[in-house]
């Protein structure tokens, strides 16, 4: 197969999550390149200026086109990013000679080569690939937010992967909003009727891909050397990737690991949390000295902190594992 070609979107403040996600790429994947649209001018000059060898930073004044733009001022910094998953994906495609992109969310962390499950893919004949949330059913809002995750999506560069990507590219143009509306939500609900809308969508069967704050629940976990492994039932599988979605810092620095309502085993907390934690703060610690008085961290105050682990967090748990399981959650 040849070289993996990822892209990813951030500004300065993810970018601690940027730089972890691409020294586990390097430590565990052996031919790929990583392109990064950063979203403020201070990502791209930090970027720029770490020239890492493995990595191409692309400015918005590249990659905005006409209608991106368009639709930039009525969609807030959030809905703008789903916006432009898609088109960054298309860039890569159309500027780039590759025969693959992969969008990757910037709160991935890899443990091993993410090449097996783009083998799955290409054993099964698909131009794209797409993963599912494999919600904890306690968690489970597929109704309202969509089977499938934007975190690790797949376009083979051929005539049926460019099909889906220009679909999508032309609906997330349309309507990408922070809300559930007519049955879309964000970028990511309109996945839901890939497998049947599009011949060529295949979904990842590889139970090491998209491990989360939101599904981890149903796994066991055990380091075995150097390998995370992890097992559902009968079935044991190698941890891929694990999506650090909601992780949060604060001065101190104190840490929201996950959003409140997440239950994290001790065996997640350990094997998962608890080094990313400490590869972040390290990882902000180097880019302080080279670019001192700035926060790569997007981090909140004190106050953010304690509101966020007090007030927000227990609600978020009361309403999630008690009050959404007596009242489920349906379709406005």
């Amino acid at each position: 197969m040849s070289r993996l070609n990822f892209c990813t979107l951030f500004d300065s403040n993810y970018l601690s999550r940027g730089l972890v996600m691409y020294d586990s790429l390097v430590e565990h994947c052996s031919d790929f390149h990583l392109y990064v649209f950063a979203f403020n001018d201070a990502a791209y000059v930090t970027l720029s200026r770490l020239n890492l060898p493995h990595l191409s930073v692309i400015s918005l004044l590249e990659f905005e086109d006409p209608d991106l733009l368009a639709v930039k001022e009525g969609r807030s910094r959030a809905e703008y990013c789903w916006t432009c998953t898609s088109s960054t994906i298309h860039y890569i495609l159309d500027h780039y000679e590759v025969e693959n992109c992969t969008y990757l969310d910037a709160d991935l962390r890899f443990y091993s080569d993410p090449k097996v499950l783009i083998d799955e893919m290409e054993a099964s004949k698909k131009s794209v690939l797409i993963t599912s949330h494999r919600y904890t059913r306690r968690y489970d809002q597929s109704l309202l937010r969509g089977k499938y995750c934007v975190q690790f999506m797949y376009f083979k560069n051929n005539d049926k992967g460019r099909e889906v990507l220009d679909w999508w590219r032309a609906r997330c143009l349309e309507w990408c909003y922070n809300r559930v509306e007519d049955g879309k939500f964000g970028d990511q609900k309109y996945l839901d009727d890939w497998c049947t809308r599009f011949s060529s969508v295949h979904e990842l069967e590889h139970l090491g891909g998209g491990l989360a704050p939101w599904n981890c629940q149903q796994y066991r976990f055990q380091k075995k050397g150097d390998t995370l492994v992890g097992s559902a039932a009968n079935e044991k599988f190698e941890a891929v990737f694990f999506h650090f979605h909601g992780i949060k810092i604060y001065p101190g620095p104190s840490v929201i690991v996950a959003p409140r309502s997440y239950m994290l085993s001790k065996e997640v907390r350990e094997n998962f949390y608890k080094p990313y934690v400490v590869e972040l703060l390290k990882k902000g610690e180097e880019l302080a000295l080279a670019f001192p008085e700035r926060d790569f961290h997007g981090m909140g105050s004190g106050s953010d902190y304690a509101k966020e682990k007090y007030l927000i967090g227990h609600y978020s748990w009361l309403k999630r594992n008690i009050i959404q399981r007596i009242f489920p959650p349906k379709l406005p």
